[in-house]
Parts: structure tokens; C-alpha cells; sequence
């Protein structure tokens, strides 16, 4: 049952995406207009013949909106480039929007989707987020793959590739389709925030898909070297080597940070992991929280204090807020050594944690890595590399920051990266007409 209580929570501001709400405001008037529910139990007048016509009428009239929307997205990226101090008709309309790298063809994509969800054809449940959130990743893959060549892809880990929690088994059904990216000589960037600084723990967490890379016959030895694991949202590099006993190792950080990266001093960075140490241990006792705090050399967070232990979702969510402006506001606004040391504050579904940097500073880094060969001359660019990721909402969400860097694709759970996958290798194949 759901309570008042949780569904008010769920329409919290930190709980929603602003652009897709707001597109889905725009297809609940056609829904509206064109739904016929009393269909089914009619024998006159909204007969099979009549909801075959809603069905068409509002396929029409979804497909107008998102061609509408397309337009304005053009709009607002004129806007962009022109460096324009006057806001788009997009922005007035979403003021949290940001910036895009590509076009995106929403009508086409919205087409696409309506023929596998069906979405024209409901008559009791309206254009869902799930609905909106899908027809926008698959406008984002037909971009990359139309407008553009698509040179690197990132992932998260969890959630994405594998359960919360587990491993990438050999039976993992992304692997293969991974390998065939690979193969096509995409790099892959494997962002995570699970932040060890041994190639073993990786390799525990990543066995499946390293150990297919290794036995592949179809790639090459150069096409082997096209992965890196990125650790600790941006903190530890981790590259394939086929000789090494976890056939990973670990890069120097001399090798890969980017110039601003570099200019993050020791000093600012233990003093902004005090001050979220001290936050984190105030919510431990405000919130009585069965967790236990832990400390590392580039992050800090709070785990429970025992295993098999839960700590409730609104908890950490707390937490995450708690802490997320307590840093704001202490150190967001303070130079350290005339340097801002850019953190990431984010709900990890069991534990809270605070890392140095956030996933738009490891996509850079992935992007720098395979753009330049590894010596900093080079750069994908953002409209050539795509993030996936789960935590794409505002406040305690670590794949967020990467748009910033890199279109991105928002998937909820492994199945549907899969499923991403399957669509990126069919646009690939093809040309948008």
C-alpha cells in the first residue's frame, strides 16, 4: 500500500527530473483527449474500429509534441553555441535544464518506442517516466550513432552491469555485447565508485568480463588495451594487462590526471573529508543509525554495522542531503590553497559515501586516457563518448555530474542495459533516415 507519506516524499524536488516530468505533462493532454477506457465495455460508437482510430489519433499527436520538443532542443543549442546571454524558450520553460551535445531526434525515437511499449494504444495509463526516460535514451543513441561516431562508452557498476551488491559473472548477458563494442573499436570506460587501490578487489568484482576479454578471439591484442576501470568515481585508473595475475594494473596518477585534477592539493582534500567526516558522524548520532563510519585516503562514508543490516532509504537520502550542503556551504564556497576540491556526495542503495571528485571528472579522465593514447594531447569529445548509469536524479545520484562531460543513457536496472546495448548495436548497424 502506498502511504500519503510516500507519495509525497516521491514528489520531493530531489526525487524528479524536471525535463521529464515536464514532458510528461505535455503528453497527459492528448492521453486526456484521446483515451477511450469505456472502449472495452462498449458494443456502439467506441467499438474495435474506434479504438483503433484513438490509438492512431494519439500516435499522431504524441509524435507532434516530441517533434515540438525536438525543435526546441535545436533552439536551445543555438543558444549554446552562440554563447547567447538571453535563455532559450527551453530554459524558460525548464529552468534546470542543461546543456546538449547532440541533436535529438525525439519524434523519431518516440516512434521507435511506441512500436515496442505500445504507448499510443493505452487507455487507462498515461505516458509514464519510465516511458518518457526510455524514449529519450533511444533519441540519445540514434544521435551518437547518426550525427556522429560514437569513440567511448562509460558505465556504472552497479545496477548497470550487475546487481547491487554482486559480480560480473561469466554468464552475464553484457558481457557479449561489450566485447562486441570493443570489437568495433569503441573504448570502454567501466566508472565506478567502489574505490580500492588493488587490481585484485577489481578483478573479483569484474572477473567475467575481464576473463572474456582475455580468451576473446575476435579482438585484437590493441582492441584488449580499449577498457580501463576508473575507481572511486575518479580517483584510482586501473588498465587491462593480459600478463599481470588479475590482468589489471594500476596506472600512476602522474599518467592520467587532467591538468585541473592536478591542482587539487593534499591539503584540500583531507580538509573537505574532515568536514563531510564530522557531518557524516552527526547524522550517525542525529539519525540513530546502525553504521559505522569509514575513512580513506580519497573518500569517506558510513556503512552499516553489520552485513546483512538496512539502512532505511530515507536515511541515507538524509544523510546524503545533510552532508551534500553541509560541504556547500563549508568548503564549496572556500579556496584551499586557492584550489576548490570538487567532491560527490551520493546514496549507494546501503551506504553513503563522499569521494574526492564525481563521474564527470572519471569520464574526462576516460576520455583524455584513449583520446591522447594516455599522454594528455587529446580528447574524445563529449557528443563521441555516452555514459549509462542508474543515478541520474539531482541530490545523492553520482552518474548526474556526468552529463556534463558526455550524453548519457539513465537505465534502471542490468536487463535494461542489455536491452541498450541491443539497441546501440541495431542504430550502429543503420543510418537514422
Amino acid at each position: 500500500m502506498t502511504s500519503r507519506y510516500r507519495v509525497e516524499y516521491a514528489l520531493k524536488t530531489h526525487r524528479r527530473d524536471q525535463f521529464i516530468e515536464w514532458i510528461k505533462g505535455l503528453l497527459a493532454v492528448p492521453f486526456v483527449l484521446y483515451s477511450q477506457p469505456t472502449g472495452i465495455f462498449e458494443t456502439n460508437g467506441f467499438n474495435g474500429s474506434s479504438t483503433t482510430q484513438m490509438s492512431e489519433e494519439a500516435h499522431r499527436r504524441y509524435a507532434e509534441i516530441m517533434r515540438d520538443i525536438e525543435v526546441m532542443v535545436d533552439d536551445h543549442i543555438a543558444h549554446q553555441l552562440d554563447g547567447s546571454r538571453v535563455p532559450s524558450k527551453l530554459k524558460l520553460l525548464v529552468p534546470t535544464i542543461g546543456n546538449f551535445f547532440t541533436r535529438l531526434p525525439l519524434e523519431a525515437a518516440f516512434k521507435f518506442q511506441d512500436r515496442k511499449r505500445y504507448i499510443s494504444s493505452r487507455r487507462f495509463v498515461s505516458p509514464s517516466f519510465n516511458d518518457v526516460r526510455l524514449i529519450l535514451n533511444s533519441a540519445q543513441l540514434m544521435a551518437v550513432t547518426t550525427y556522429g561516431t560514437l569513440q567511448l562508452a562509460t558505465f556504472d557498476g552497479d545496477v548497470t552491469l550487475y546487481d547491487d551488491g554482486e559480480s560480473l559473472e561469466p554468464s552475464n548477458p553484457v558481457i557479449p555485447r561489450m566485447i562486441d563494442l570493443m570489437r568495433k573499436n569503441v573504448k570502454i570506460g567501466i566508472v565506478t565508485a567502489a574505490g580500492y587501490t588493488t587490481a585484485d578487489r577489481y578483478y573479483a568484482r569484474l572477473h567475467g568480463l575481464l576473463d572474456a576479454i582475455a580468451a576473446s578471439t575476435v579482438l585484437t591484442p590493441q582492441q584488449r588495451q580499449n577498457i580501463v576501470i576508473m575507481g572511486g568515481e575518479a580517483n584510482y585508473l586501473f588498465e587491462f594487462s593480459p600478463s599481470s595475475p588479475h590482468l589489471l594494473a594500476s596506472v600512476p596518477r602522474e599518467r592520467w590526471l587532467t591538468a585541473e585534477m592536478a591542482a587539487w592539493s593534499d591539503a584540500g582534500i583531507t580538509a573537505l573529508l574532515d568536514v563531510a567526516e564530522a557531518a557524516l558522524r552527526d547524522c550517525i548520532k542525529n539519525l540513530n543509525l546502525l553504521a559505522t563510519l569509514m575513512r580513506k585516503d580519497r573518500a569517506v562514508g558510513i556503512i552499516p554495522v553489520e552485513p546483512h543490516l538496512r539502512i532505511p532509504r530515507e536515511s541515507l537520502e538524509e544523510t546524503v542531503l545533510v552532508v551534500q550542503k553541509t560541504l556547500e556551504l563549508s568548503v564549496g564556497g572556500r579556496d584551499f590553497d586557492n584550489r576548490v576540491v570538487p567532491f560527490c556526495a551520493f546514496n549507494g542503495g546501503r551506504d553513503v559515501f563522499v569521494d574526492i571528485g564525481d563521474k564527470s571528472w572519471g569520464v574526462a579522465v576516460c576520455q583524455q586516457w584513449f583520446g591522447g593514447d594516455g599522454n594528455g594531447s587529446g580528447r574524445i569529445k563529449p557528443e563521441q563518448t555516452l555514459h549509462v548509469g542508474d543515478q541520474f536524479l539531482s541530490a545523492g545520484s553520482n552518474d548526474f555530474k556526468a552529463r556534463s562531460v558526455s550524453t548519457t543513457a539513465w537505465i534502471a536496472s542490468p536487463a535494461e542495459t542489455v536491452e541498450l546495448l541491443d539497441e546501440l548495436a541495431d542504430f550502429m548497424g543503420k543510418k537514422l533516415s
